[in-house]
């Protein structure tokens, strides 16, 4: 089994790279990543481009809402819907290969309707992209998961409608908020699997998307069996995030590296 590239959601430093984007994204490569996670990046491509050049740092994959028309936004509110060309050719200028939806609401997903609509959706962008010689894929929150039509949970109704060039990005901390054992999702989804956001906290009662949660913890240190997710899938990206963190986010993602370069050469 090939061991995936450890790599960091750059949603993770939203403040810091707001802030100080090319001391920031030095300090990702000061921790010793290569692989980065674009975030918001259409507007800054060139800024970005610059500073992963000058670090050694690459965006394999990135996230961009795509589904979503007409000024859908992210939990946080921080993210729009940009054009997709825009999109697209932006994230061939980084060096993109694949572009990854990061949200549909929980309302878009309540019928099979919704489901097909949303598959349709990406299955047409995926042909879009690969005229930029891009992938598409999709990243859950816990809704995708909690969500059950016919007793089977709305991500894995949406998987079967998806082309095969379509990817998942498994965000393991909400697949676990949402309900499911997360090693055996991706043991379910296979293949399809390109990247899991590997991502820990308690799994306390009530956690949701909804209103972002601000006690989750490096890597190792949560509730979520992230090892036995990444033994079980053979993703290509093992990828931290933290949507909240209460100490120094370079901290926090420095110790996830550690514990995810521990586990993934085991």
């Amino acid at each position: 089994m090939s061991r995936p590239q450890i790599s960091v959601q750059l949603y993770s430093i939203h403040k810091a790279l707001d802030a100080d984007l090319d001391g920031s994204l030095r300090k990702l490569a000061e921790i010793g990543l290569t692989t980065v996670e674009a975030f918001d990046y259409v507007r800054r491509a060139d800024e970005l481009k610059a500073a992963f050049d000058r670090y050694g740092l690459s965006a394999p994959t990135a996230h961009a809402l795509m589904i979503e028309a007409g000024g859908s936004r992210t939990p946080d509110g921080l993210l729009t819907v940009p054009p997709v060309e825009e999109t697209f050719a932006a994230a061939t200028a980084l060096g993109v290969q694949v572009v990854i939806d990061p949200f549909v609401p929980r309302e878009r997903w309540a019928t099979r309707d919704d489901v097909q609509r949303n598959a349709d959706r990406l299955n047409s962008l995926a042909a879009q992209a690969a005229t930029h010689g891009l992938k598409v894929g999709y990243h859950n929150h816990d809704h995708e998961l909690s969500t059950v039509i016919d007793e089977t949970p709305v991500l894995e109704l949406f998987a079967e409608q998806l082309d095969p060039s379509v990817l998942l990005e498994i965000d393991l901390y909400w697949a676990a908020a949402g309900g499911v054992d997360p090693v055996a999702l991706v043991r379910k989804l296979g293949d399809r699997v390109v990247a899991v956001h590997v991502k820990d906290g308690p799994l306390r009662a009530g956690i949701t998307s909804r209103q972002l949660p601000d006690d989750q913890l490096p890597a190792g240190r949560g509730d979520v069996p992230l090892a036995e997710a990444l033994a079980a899938s053979a993703p290509q990206y093992a990828v931290i995030e933290f949507d909240h963190y209460a100490g120094d986010i370079f901290d926090g993602i420095a110790e996830s590296y550690r514990f995810l370069t521990a586990t993934v050469t085991k």
